[in-house]
């Protein structure tokens, strides 16, 4: 596999955990909704908390997706110049 696909693929898993994360994120934050109606306090503060460390989880995959889009895009140029 040339390394241009194997970067490919490697965002493609990467873009697959961001979804997954930002999906339970939502599950959370609804799940956080439904708990602060029913008064649930002790269990509304570990879900808040459980979201500020997903969020943060979140935010590095967001980071690492940019900077292997940044990779495939050079890697893509370099490509084009040497075919």
């Amino acid at each position: 596999m040339s390394h241009f696909n194997k970067m490919v693929s490697e965002q493609l898993e990467t873009m697959e955990k961001l979804l997954f994360m930002q999906s339970e994120i939502e599950r959370c934050q609804e799940l956080e909704l439904e708990l602060a109606e029913l008064q649930e306090e002790a269990k509304l503060e570990s879900v808040k908390e459980q979201i500020i460390m997903m969020k943060k989880e979140l935010h590095e995959i967001q980071r690492a997706f940019e900077e292997q889009t940044d990779e495939v895009i050079r890697s893509y140029q370099e490509m084009k110049l040497f075919a």
